[in-house]
This record gives structure tokens, C-alpha cells and sequence, in this order.
């Protein structure tokens, strides 16, 4: 999954003005107790952090 797709579905599910927010601020267990941003920084694939923010957000399997 491109970076552009990855944030294109963060914004359509948090909302483009709280996406970056979440992305940056809540830590997430998925992630090994990183954000977001820490585990793209840390090299992880977006497919991979889209699926664990699905995971812990529940997100519709619509929008997976």
C-alpha cells in the first residue's frame, strides 16, 4: 500500500483534521507501543499499520 492510499483512508475514517492528531498522539499496542508515525518511521509497511489501526479502531471491514 502506497503512503498516499494509507493516509487517503485515515482521513476518510478519523476525518482529515483529526487523522494526523491520532496518527501522532495515540499509541497503540498493534504497533508494539508506538503511534503511527513512529512505526512508518520505524520502517514498518503502511499495509501493516493500516491493519493494526483497523484492528484497535474497529474500523468497518468497508473500509478495510
Amino acid at each position: 500500500m502506497r503512503l498516499t492510499i494509507f493516509w487517503e483512508r485515515m482521513a476518510d475514517h478519523f476525518g482529515a483534521g483529526y487523522a494526523d492528531s491520532f496518527a501522532r498522539d495515540h499509541v497503540m499496542a498493534e504497533l508494539g507501543g508506538r503511534t503511527v508515525h513512529q512505526a512508518l518511521d520505524a520502517g514498518w509497511e503502511a499495509k501493516d499499520v493500516w491493519r493494526a489501526v483497523c484492528s484497535a479502531m474497529d474500523v468497518p471491514a468497508s473500509r478495510r
